[in-house]
Formats: C-alpha cells, sequence, structure tokens
C-alpha cells in the first residue's frame, strides 16, 4: 500500500511538473551538445535534427553572439529543427573560451573580427560538422546573431560551399584581402535595425557597395525603432542604451528568413 501511495505522489508530481512547464512557457532542449574539433582546438556545438528519421533534410549553422553559445542559440536551432532543418549551433569560441562578462566577450569577440581566417576555420570545421551529422551537404545555410552574422557574412565572402546566409544585426564590415576581386555566389539576407548605433549608416553603405561590387545576390531589410540585439529578450527594451529587444523587429526578421530558406531550397521544401 505504501509502494502505491509513493508511486501515485511521483506520478502526481511529473505531471504537475509537465503542467508547470506549459503555463510558464518553458520549453527543454531539443538537441544535444557536440563535440568536435578545428585543428587541435577542441569544440563543442549543440545539433538539433528534423524529427524525420533518416531524412537528409537542409542543413542550418546557426552562429552565436559575442557572449557565445547559450540558450537564446540553442533555442533558435531547436525551432529550425521544428521546421524541417538540420541545425548546429557553432561553438566558434572554443571548449575552454567561454565569456563570463560582456569584457571577456568583447575581447574575446575582438580577436577573431580581426583574425577573419581564424573565424572563417572555425566556421567551416561547423559545416563540416552539420554534413558529418547527415545534412545535405548540396543544401546548407548560415544564419548568425550580432557577432554571429557578421561571420555569417564572411562565409558568403569567402565562398564557403552554402546556398546562403543571414546575419541577424550583424556587423557589416569587411577586411581587405584578395577575396574582393571574387564574385559572391552565395545569397545573401541582411536583417538590420535602422536605428542601431553599432553599424553606421557610412558601413551599413560601404556593404552594399561591396555587395554590388562582387556581383551578389543580397537583400538588406532594415526594422524601424530597432537598435542592435533586437531578437534576444535579455537585452532589454531600452533603445537608449544601443542593444534591446524589438518584439515586432524579431518576428518580422525571423519570417524574412523562413522566407529566404525557402527560396534557397525551394526546390525541395514546401
Amino acid at each position: 500500500m505504501l509502494y502505491l501511495l509513493n508511486k501515485l505522489n511521483i506520478m502526481n508530481l511529473f505531471f504537475a511538473a509537465i503542467v508547470l512547464l506549459g503555463i510558464t512557457g518553458v520549453t527543454m532542449a531539443k538537441g544535444i551538445d557536440v563535440p568536435y574539433e578545428d585543428g587541435e582546438t577542441k569544440l563543442t556545438g549543440y545539433l538539433a535534427k528534423t524529427g524525420k528519421e533518416g531524412e537528409i533534410a537542409p542543413g542550418i549553422i546557426v552562429i552565436h553572439a559575442w557572449m557565445g553559445i547559450n540558450d537564446f542559440v540553442k533555442t533558435s536551432a531547436d525551432r529550425l529543427s521544428e521546421l524541417g532543418y538540420y541545425a548546429f549551433a557553432a561553438d566558434i569560441y572554443g571548449r575552454e573560451a567561454r565569456p563570463q562578462s560582456a569584457a571577456e566577450a568583447g575581447k574575446t569577440s575582438g580577436f577573431y573580427k580581426n583574425n577573419r581566417d581564424i573565424y572563417r576555420s572555425r566556421i567551416k570545421a561547423a559545416i563540416d560538422q552539420l554534413i558529418k551529422a547527415g545534412a545535405d551537404p548540396k543544401r546548407i545555410a548560415v544564419i548568425g546573431y550580432c557577432f554571429g552574422g557578421t561571420g555569417a557574412l564572411e562565409a558568403a565572402r569567402a565562398n564557403f560551399p552554402v546556398k546562403g546566409v543571414v546575419s541577424f544585426h550583424g556587423g557589416l564590415d569587411k577586411r581587405t584581402d584578395k577575396d574582393e576581386s571574387v564574385p559572391i555566389g552565395v545569397k545573401v539576407l541582411v536583417l538590420h535595425g535602422a536605428d542601431d548605433p553599432h553599424v553606421p549608416e557610412e558601413q551599413a553603405k560601404a556593404f552594399r557597395d561591396e555587395m554590388k561590387g562582387r556581383k551578389a545576390d543580397w537583400q538588406m531589410v532594415y526594422y524601424a525603432n530597432a537598435v542592435h540585439a533586437f531578437t534576444e529578450p535579455a537585452a532589454g527594451n531600452d533603445n537608449s542604451k544601443g542593444a534591446a529587444y524589438n518584439e515586432l523587429a524579431a518576428e518580422r526578421s525571423w519570417e524574412h528568413m523562413k522566407l529566404f530558406l525557402n527560396e534557397l531550397f525551394s526546390d525541395t521544401m514546401h
């Protein structure tokens, strides 16, 4: 009798937990952490697969913002998997380099912005890992947030073997190198806050000129009243700080990304 009562109590707690999760909107991670490497650097990414077993589906690389892989990026990967993609959150910094403060994040992200060959190598390692996980090597895209948006554009500039890239409120600056004279064969979508103080209009204009000069198939969408980090709820809602969440811009940009991905993979996606 005591055993049955204890079992009932456990079941009640279990169902109560389910109800609580539903009420609070908390969702459990759907993917798994995946160790991989770029040369001698040990990395840990996050893989969320489409639920269709055995299907060779398109793959999306998701590049984190300056704080590294976090719940926001993992949730983005989960949402992409629900749309029918294999999604892999790339680890740019490495397993032993997790920023614990904004100061550390600024220093770490700055290193990769100033060493873009290393940045590109990290992205290429993630693409290889995504394909190894089962994604179709002929149907890959790269998206990124803030620092990661810069990385997504680097994948396009380097003409990595991907069909398209999406930058959410990313930096648009470039380095001067041999790639400048090579046409960009990767489709490009930039989702940009119209009031982003971290990307002045001069930089945006230079980016547009770069895309034109390299004969890219590119699009750029501006969102009113949006500043840097407009997709991230953790950024707060004070635009005067230069980085803030904007729910409408976040929703619109996600829909614009979905349309872009549908176009990239229109031969197989519905």
